[in-house]
């Protein structure tokens, strides 16, 4: 069995609110979930309308799909046109 763990931090310059960034979070993490099929939360800088820490997980079998999903996904978080990808730390366990 192998875990996937990915933490990412992003900004959101056109964020003005707290209401703003969360419809933003949402959209961003219900787009994940369903294109991935991961699990998906916030977990840190709640309080802070500009800049969010989101965490994925991923259990899968093969390591080197884990990895490349894994990869896929931040890839489309580059994409995303409402967020600037800041940094990421992928760990594989």
């Amino acid at each position: 069995m192998v875990v996937g763990i990915l933490s990412i931090k992003v900004v959101m310059r056109s964020s003005r609110s707290l209401k703003d960034k969360r419809r933003i979070i949402k959209s961003l993490k219900d787009r994940i979930r369903n294109k991935f099929n991961v699990s998906v939360s916030e977990t840190d800088e709640q309080d802070n309308h500009k800049c969010s820490n989101i965490g994925v997980a991923m259990v899968g079998t093969d390591r080197q799909y884990v990895n490349s999903s894994l990869s896929s996904l931040i890839n489309s978080f580059r994409l995303f046109p409402q967020i600037e990808l800041v940094d990421y730390e992928l760990d594989l366990i």
